[in-house]
């Protein structure tokens, strides 16, 4: 019986199938309701059934419908089932089936649907020509061999045939040209060969001609369109076709996939294609297309397009601005490999559905545009091997759906974008032989997403590894290689377990080769050459398993080469430039190492020097200690100069010299008053100019601001921040104490008077000549961050500003002569950071919300103060929702008056929009969203 024949039922579908069940009633079966008990349908799809298909089953006379799809039935297709005459539809897909197809079949005359796709058939030996009545044939995805049955056009009822990926070989019968009625036509992943038949694709009622990965030849799409309206499917990739394409194509409007890809198509395309209005995908790669990028302004038409891929043609010309209206729906381009030029155009917001954007291996030049970060659902940009130059914009770290970014081969510039390092799914990652400078960005090697590729070579990269190396758990491919990197390999690489290939030649690392890379069990490329590692080659490096490529040349490394793993092959490995190391396997061909008596000796003779060495280095050391107290005490004994100085020694300055020089600390002096103190100019008794910091020692916080600048500005140093000269601490006439910090004098005024002309009573004519041009404030803002950057970092410990504003900086790059700024603690109204407020400690992300809020005060003129700015609105905010179509509006009126001409008016938008998105970034409300000094100074020296 047919339960019998079946050894695996997982859902119990059979559990039915008993005595005590009518046949009638069991699961699957159905019966005439004209002529009871007779089983005229068996439907038992999906069931996961296992097993063979019972020879009882051709007992089912009146059977018109035995659907067994999608199930695990092996062995052969009984020869009884020719025995159900009145079947009409036998569907036995998706099994494993094996054998020819029964001969018996072409006694079911009645049988309008064979479905045997996706077994393991395999052939077709008989003639089923007699099955009249058949109208769809599917035998796809078998082990077909042969050439096509002949008698496949005698089927005149037929409307799809399917013989695709099975091995039939031979050139389509032109008898199939007879088959009136087709309307899916499936023959690819076979072995044809020959022309296609005229006739084919002459069926008016062909809708789907698939013949791709055959070896087919001709011109064939002369007829199509014209004579196949219908027709919504094209493919025939992967052929050696030949011709041009036919404008006459787009006659077939009903088409939708245009699949052409691998052939030798030559010519234009066709501009046309717009009429073509429901296409969906349009693929002419791997061909000899020769024609500029015009064809697209046709495509704009295409509302429903999503992919367009032309990669390897002869394409030329510059992209077209009807590039960024194509179709929303758009998920695929794909031009690499062509001649084009040009630049990427700036508006692509059109194309916010785009999955995948690939231009490499063009001439494309200039600037990846500022807008590319639009592409938000973008998961593979690949923009290798063309000439774009300048800075990588930073706003591609917006698409945090990137997996695959390669700019690999351009001509890129600046620093690396920190902001990549938001792309959380990225997987592969190639920035490799371009110009590119600064640290390796923690951000980027921390991203444990990487699980293909991460390469930097061929950069100038400097600095060292970053710990957070220890985040690419799941990468294959490391390569740091050729580039300016030094320090120590960091120990957490260890963690990176999957590593195959780690490549970090060409560089500056220095030290033994070290353990870390000892768990990397799967390397199977390891490349230190031409770095300054030293000391013996650690044995691990024989015991890893898959080590197939081991590259140590040109280092210090010394001792006996080991002679086991993948030193016994020295074609696998270089040693090269190594002139202290010795034995090995003979075909590396190194001088026999010393033996063990004359090791022995050396290391005697090497301890007697060490230790004479070391005695005098002690004595040296103690010598040198005595001079340094002698000097010292000297040092305190000896009266202070009173030389003006200002480079190599502080004033000696008492309270009564700076009572004269402030007359009498009078109001007219003071030019500046701050938190903790007032600032006056005075004149010291030589003559000297100075600014002088009198504490309001009153006020809470001042003691603690002045011991804390005593500390740290008499030992920095820096060109844009001002020289403390001397600082005078003691009592006043009246017996109270007094402080007060002596700085030079910058004559420039503060950058708060040239911001803000209208508070200074100066006529309009002076105002004007006193503007700030667009250059000279970016000057002042670089110069600025630069002084913040050095605190920050040039320091240690690390100096925070804390009262960052623009009554702190001078001015003094008015004339292209840099800026100079002043320290304090805590902070201003309006330039604090929130957090402070909230009692949280003052800390370098405060500085850079300080900076974020003075850079944009110094581009639109407005005080974070004014009354416009309330409970709601600040501004940054202010800021913020006016880019980027209204950065201009808000703009200090001033600037404006710079543009000369429409270009120039356009250079400064950029400008001005690329500033007020730095100062936006830096003044973010949440201290781990701002950008820091570094990142700031590095885009604004990309803006000027």
């Amino acid at each position: 019986s047919f339960k019998n024949a079946i050894h695996e039922d997982p859902f119990g579908v059979l559990s039915s199938w008993n005595d005590s069940t009518h046949h009638c009633e069991r699961q699957g079966v159905f019966c005439s309701k004209r002529h009871p008990g007779r089983v005229t349908s068996l439907v038992l799809r999906s069931q996961g059934l296992e097993g063979f298909l019972s020879a009882h089953i051709g007992n089912l006379s009146f059977l018109r419908v035995m659907v067994l799809q999608n199930n695990s039935f092996h062995g052969e297709i009984q020869p009884q089932i020719g025995n159900m005459f009145w079947l009409r539809n036998l569907d036995l897909s998706n099994n494993s089936f094996g054998g020819p197809i029964p001969s018996n079949l072409s006694h079911c005359l009645n049988l309008e649907i064979l479905n045997l796709i996706d077994n393991q058939l395999g052939g077709i030996h008989f003639d089923l020509g007699s099955l009249t009545r058949l109208k769809q044939l599917l035998l796809s995805k078998n082990s077909l061999v042969g050439p096509i049955p002949r008698w496949i056009g005698n089927l005149s009822q037929l409307q799809k045939l399917s013989l695709a990926i099975n091995e039939l070989s031979g050139e389509i019968p032109k008898e199939l040209s007879k088959l009136k009625r087709l309307t899916l036509f499936q023959l690819f992943s076979n072995k044809v060969t020959g022309e296609v038949p005229t006739g084919i694709l002459n069926i008016s009622d062909l809708q789907v001609f698939s013949v791709s990965h055959n070896q087919l030849r001709g011109s064939f799409l002369n007829d199509v369109g014209i004579t196949s309206p219908s027709l919504y499917f094209l493919g025939a990739s992967y052929n050696l076709f030949t011709g041009m394409i036919p404008s006459t194509l787009t006659n077939a409007t009903g088409l939708e996939n245009l699949i052409l890809l691998n052939n030798n198509f030559h010519g234009p395309i066709p501009k046309n294609l717009g009429r073509l209005k429901g296409l969906y995908v349009i693929t002419l790669a791997y061909n000899h297309l020769q024609d500029d990028l015009s064809f697209i302004s046709s495509l704009v038409n295409c509302s429903n397009l999503k992919t367009l891929e032309m990669r390897m043609n002869l394409i030329h010309g510059s992209l077209p601005r009807s590039f960024s209206n194509l179709s929303t729906s758009m998920k695929e381009i794909s031009l690499s490999n062509n001649r084009i030029q040009g630049s990427i155009p700036l508006a692509l917001k059109n194309l916010f559905n785009l999955s995948a954007l690939d231009l490499s291996n063009n001439f494309l030049t200039d600037r990846i545009p500022h807008s590319i970060g639009i592409l938000s659902n973008l998961e593979q940009l690949l923009l290798s091997a063309n000439n774009f130059t300048r800075e990588i914009a930073s706003s591609i770290g917006n698409i945090t759906s990137l997996g695959h970014l390669d700019l690999s081969s351009n001509i890129f510039q600046g620093y690396i974008p920190q902001s990549l390092g938001n792309c959380k799914q990225l997987i592969e990652l190639d920035l490799s032989n371009n110009d590119l400078i600064g640290l390796v960005p923690a951000e980027i090697v921390g991203l444990s997403s990487l699980s293909i590729t991460l390469s930097l070579a061929n950069n100038n990269l400097s600095g060292s590894l970053p710990l957070q190396v220890g985040s690419l758990k799941n990468l294959g491919k490391l390569d740091l290689s050729y580039n300016r990197l030094t320090g120590l390999i960091p120990a957490s690489i260890s963690e990176c377990l999957v590593l195959e290939r780690l490549h970090l030649e060409a560089n500056s690392f220095h030290g033994q080769i070290p353990e870390a890379l000892r768990p990397l069990r799967g390397l199977q490329e390891l490349d230190l050459s031409n770095n300054n590692f030293f000391g013996s080659i650690p044995s691990f490096l024989a015991e890893l398993p898959l080590l197939e490529y081991l590259n140590l040349s040109f280092n210090q490394l010394e001792g006996q080469v080991l002679e086991r793993g993948v030193f016994l092959n020295a074609s696998s490995v270089s040693i090269y430039g190594n002139t202290k190391l010795c034995g090995g396997v003979p075909s590396l061909k190194l001088p026999l190492c010393k033996s063990s008596s004359s090791k022995k000796s050396s290391s005697t003779k090497a301890r007697v020097i060490y230790w004479v060495a070391g005695s005098l280095l002690c004595l040296a050391l103690l010598l040198l200690c005595l001079s340094i107290f002698y000097h010292k005490k000297k040092q305190t004994t000896t009266i202070a100069s009173t030389s003006l100085s200002f480079e190599n020694q502080f004033l000696r300055i008492s309270y009564e010299e700076l009572l004269r020089a402030t007359n009498r600390f009078s109001e007219t002096n003071s030019i500046g008053k701050g938190r903790y103190g007032t600032v006056f100019k005075g004149i010291l008794d030589g003559g000297a100019t100075v600014a002088i910091k009198v504490l309001n020692l009153m006020q809470r916080g001042a003691l603690r601001s002045f011991i804390s600048e005593c500390r740290t500005l008499g030992t920095i140093r820096h060109r844009n921040l001002v020289k403390i000269l001397s600082v005078c601490s003691g009592v006043d006439f009246r017996g109270n104490d007094f402080k007060a910090l002596i700085y030079e004098f910058m004559a420039n005024e503060s950058l708060e008077e040239w911001l803000h002309l209208g508070t200074m009573g100066r006529d309009d004519e002076c105002n004007e000549s006193r503007n700030l041009r667009l250059v000279q404030r970016l000057n002042i803002a670089i110069d600025i961050a630069t002084a913040i950057e050095y605190l920050h970092k040039g320091c240690y410990p690390a100096i925070v500003h804390g009262d960052l504003k623009p009554m702190c900086v001078e001015a003094t790059g008015v004339q292209d002569q840099g800026s100079s700024t002043s320290t304090a603690v805590r902070g201003s109204i309006g330039y604090v950071p929130p957090e402070y407020g909230m009692g949280h400690k003052v800390s370098t992300l405060g500085d850079a919300y300080s900076y974020g809020i003075l850079l944009l005060e110094m581009f639109t003129g407005k005080r974070p103060t004014e009354e416009v700015f309330g409970h709601h609105l600040n501004l940054h905010n202010f800021v913020r929702t006016a880019l980027p179509d209204r950065a201009m509006d808000i703009v200090d009126l001033s600037l404006l008056s710079e543009a000369g001409d429409r270009q120039q008016e356009i250079k400064i938008r950029d400008c001005i929009f690329s500033i007020f998105e730095v100062g936006v970034a830096c003044s973010m409300e949440s201290p781990p969203d701002r950008m820091d000094m570094t990142e700031a100074i590095r885009k604004l020296h990309l803006i000027k």
